[in-house]
């Protein structure tokens, strides 16, 4: 990723002043002193972050002063993207409680559109696209219930990728509809999306709703086939501009050698009504529910107006439009199993500010006609952008394919846009290697993101057996222990055991610089994995830090 000037970007920011782009903001001089120490694969790019995830130290507001906390740890998604380099520099503004699809049901103001001023953002991601479009940040962390993740990248010409449900994990995320919930990322180039997914993808065990990566099907077949909606069934809501660009992209695949078929869109179209005419709008009154009972008042009129609507929902109508979603979840697989991708409008137009103010819901709902389905059918989605309209304003496109199937979206959004194929972002974290880790490479520590790139996902949290002698080495950086066994004076060392693709632990083993290496290492419940062992020779005037137990309180007692 080319990462941008960060004290030109910083004088930037600070020049537009309060632009409703921004929630919150670190200090500069925090900003700069991450930048100085900046380590790993995303070192140096710097990143804005959607205020209903959280930052530790900023205040989470989901858009709604009176909500407002302040975490003190980060979201884990959030904490792989610093532990890997990145650099935030604050929280951005949203449809309040992420509800919409807009950019304009907020107290903190509209975010300016860089390609017009009088047009929509597009929601709720708002902040998050627009300090990307406008060069404020290299990418940025959306969320994506509805098409949060993916209209506002369509309205600012950027990339959104809204990958499978799970993937990232949605741990410290102010839920919208908790069973739904996607963190987004928005880039300028597919390969920064996949860059960034590659270190953000991780399983997460404390997350209900986290899925480790699956091994996609057919996923380097070519010539695609790609599926459109038929005719009858597209809707650009008076916009025939739109439907010009849409029929231009139709074009381009067949210039590149793809298949284009049509299929019948009428299930997905079902599905996505069913979001807001049916009981998942039950789920953001759950989110919320003690606080909008004790503080209605404190909502955006059309927020509350919206969240409100699911009170008279019974669960027998909750139960009814399960049963309804799962006949129409076979029907759009049957259609998804003939095609690699399915290719959408994004939205079907972009309205102005105006318009939208004064027919708020209307309108709103026109906006998720091509991306209120995808949560719901389980699909993942990557936006990109398809052309200019005659006023000026951007115009996007988007590629739907089953869960788990994200690269091939990815490689397939660079091959529209003409960009190369990026690297693989996901391994499947099927069956592997159980490996113990001791130190820096544990949760939240400088060489974690060592693992999680490499599709390792987390098993657990043990000690070893007590036949260990553990010691801070000298000289290392970043700052690692050694774990050495012995026959007696030993003691059981907090470990962290994690499962690693077999093909990735050939070559994260051969990355381990002397004198750690990889032998079998006991744990206290008899188990045996593979772990971290030092040569007996490097503890030589090392510090013994057996009696601590850990690297963690070993780190805590340094102050």
């Amino acid at each position: 990723m080319q990462t941008l000037n960060l004290p030109e970007v910083l004088d930037q920011i600070e020049a537009r002043g309060r632009d409703a782009v921004w929630i919150s903001r670190l200090p500069r001089a925090a900003v700069m002193a991450a930048h100085a120490k900046a380590a790993g694969p995303l070192a140096g790019a710097t990143f804005a972050i959607k205020d209903n995830i959280d930052l530790a130290g900023l205040p989470t507001t989901a858009a709604c002063p009176e909500y407002s906390y302040t975490p003190a740890v980060s979201a884990p998604v959030v904490q792989r993207l610093i532990d890997a380099g990145a650099i935030p520099l604050g929280k951005t503004n949203l449809d309040q409680f992420a509800t919409g699809l807009v950019g304009v049901r907020s107290p903190y103001g509209v975010p300016v559109n860089p390609y017009g001023a009088a047009y929509l953002p597009g929601g709720s991601s708002a902040g998050s696209a627009v300090a990307v479009a406008a060069g404020l940040c290299n990418f940025s962390l959306g969320t994506d219930t509805a098409g949060s993740g993916r209209v506002p990248a369509a309205f600012n010409n950027l990339v959104g990728l809204k990958p499978t449900r799970g993937l990232l994990s949605t741990r410290g995320v102010v839920p919208a509809c908790r069973t739904l919930d996607c963190v987004s990322i928005f880039t300028r180039t597919v390969a920064d999306a996949a860059e960034v997914l590659a270190v953000a993808a991780a399983f997460d065990p404390e997350d209900p709703y986290s899925r480790p990566a699956a091994p996609p099907v057919a996923d380097e077949s070519w010539p695609p086939r790609i599926g459109v909606p038929r005719a009858d069934q597209l809707e650009f809501f008076g916009n025939q501009d739109a439907a010009k660009l849409f029929a231009r992209s139709v074009t381009r695949w067949r210039e590149l050698g793809a298949t284009v078929v049509e299929v019948d869109f009428a299930s997905f179209l079902e599905a996505a009504r069913l979001l807001y005419e049916g009981p998942w709008v039950a789920e953001r009154y759950a989110a919320i529910r003690d606080f909008i009972e004790q503080r209605p008042a404190a909502l955006h009129p059309v927020t509350r107006r919206i969240i409100e609507g699911a009170k008279p929902l019974t669960a027998v109508a909750a139960f009814e439009a399960t049963y309804r979603l799962a006949a129409l979840r076979r029907r759009t697989e049957a259609v998804c199993a003939d095609i690699d991708v399915l290719l959408t409008p994004t939205a079907g137009t972009i309205y102005s500010v105006a318009e939208v103010e004064a027919d708020p819901i209307r309108l709103n709902s026109n906006l998720g006609t091509y991306t209120n389905y995808m949560n719901l059918l389980d699909l993942c989605g990557i936006a990109v952008p398809a052309g200019f309209l005659p006023n000026g304003m951007p115009w996007g496109v988007t590629l739907v394919a089953p869960a788990f199937c994200d690269d091939r979206l990815l490689r397939l959004g660079a091959k529209f846009l003409g960009e190369p194929s990026p690297k693989r972002a996901l391994t499947p974290a099927g069956p592997g290697v159980k490996l113990a880790v001791c130190g820096a490479h544990l949760r939240g520590l400088p060489l974690n993101w060592q693992l999680t790139g490499l599709g390792g996902r987390l098993v657990r949290a043990t000690r070893t057996a007590p036949q260990y002698r553990f010691f801070a080495l000298p000289g290392t950086v970043p700052p690692k222990p050694g774990l050495v066994q012995v026959l007696e004076g030993g003691a059981a060392i907090e470990v962290e055991v994690w499962e690693l693709p077999v093909d990735a632990y050939g070559r994260f083993v051969a990355a381990i610089p002397a004198p750690l290496g990889i032998g079998t290492l006991w744990l206290e419940d008899g188990e045996a994995v593979q772990g971290f062992l030092c040569e007996t020779f490097a503890t030589a005037g090392a510090r013994d830090i057996t009696t601590l137990g850990g690297w963690r309180a070993y780190l805590k007692s340094l102050g």
